[in-house]
């Protein structure tokens, strides 16, 4: 019995360290790729370490191609979108944190509604969010670009923020009212009985309660909002409203296709989430499992 068990446990060790490689994998790749040349790495494609190491990929990026390097200096083309780094690391911080901040207030309200008020329409709209995510998001790209376009919201991040809102929102949603049903409802009764309104005792009663989960959907809100592509690159096409995941796809070009850079720029992208969910975990695990276990 105790020789079985201790297989399993091996087993399960194993099985989670392949996972994890799994995963990390395709990060690995990206860091060897950013801090090697475009021909060391070319040359050898199925070499796993790299011959050379070098950082002028990032002195590119955060110099905005004013500094070329040791491996740039013969270079006689380099992509003008280096040049919007900055701009598009600051507009995707906007967009990230300003979506981030309307889901949770938004989907907080109606997550509320639907785990506290048992009415049938409160049902409905739990199942129509859950139809809704079956639909491919760029099927509802030209009618988006058409509606952006009549209200004037073409090459603007409030553009962005908006149509991002609204496509994340049922998420926010589906992640939340679960763990508001959660919480029992006789602390706001008591509340209530203290002369709070439901509005009040949702403020001070189940949202502190709920720090966790609300955390949990924030970070996971905040990712999604930080790599969305295709939302900005349909409504922007102004450099000066690019956001990272559309500066990345513009080094793919007709001649040219700049993995270095792009590696050196998915690794920058990638440090803001990364830190994020570091600085988060506890709260992402506890509001995750408890909304899951009891909702």
């Amino acid at each position: 019995m105790f020789a079985t068990s201790r297989t399993n446990r091996l087993l399960l060790h194993l099985a989670n360290v392949v996972v994890i490689a799994f995963i990390l994998l395709p990060l690995a790749a990206v860091v060897i790729g950013s801090i090697q040349s475009e021909k060391a790495l070319q040359a050898d494609t199925r070499r796993l370490m790299p011959l050379e190491f070098t950082l002028d990929n990032f002195i590119v990026i955060f110099s905005k191609g004013e500094q070329k390097g040791r491996i740039y200096e013969q270079a006689t083309y380099l992509p003008d979108n280096i040049k919007s780094f900055y701009a598009a690391f600051a507009n995707s911080t906007v967009v990230a944190i300003s979506v981030t901040f309307l889901t949770l207030l938004f989907g907080s309200l109606s997550a509320y509604t639907i785990a506290r008020q048992r009415f049938r329409w409160t049902i409905f709209l739990m199942q129509a969010n859950i139809v809704a995510r079956f639909v491919p998001a760029i099927v509802l790209m030209i009618p988006l670009y058409i509606v952006m376009r009549s209200l004037g919201q073409l090459n603007s991040l409030s553009g962005v923020i908006i149509a991002e809102t609204g496509f994340l929102l049922p998420y926010a949603i589906l992640i939340l009212a679960p763990y508001f049903d959660s919480i029992p409802s006789e602390l706001e009764d008591a509340a209530r009985i203290d002369g709070c309104t439901r509005f009040g005792a949702f403020l001070r009663i189940v949202l502190p309660l709920s720090t966790p989960g609300l955390a949990a959907c924030g970070v996971i809100m905040f990712i999604i909002s930080w790599h969305e592509l295709l939302i900005p690159l349909i409504l922007n096409a102004r450099p000066d409203f690019m956001t990272l995941p559309v500066v990345i796809a513009s080094l793919v070009g007709d001649v040219h296709v700049f993995f270095n850079l792009m590696m050196a720029i998915c690794l920058l992208a990638l440090a803001p989430t990364v830190i994020l969910v570091a600085l988060l975990q506890k709260y992402v695990v506890q509001g995750l499992s408890v909304g899951a276990v009891k909702g």
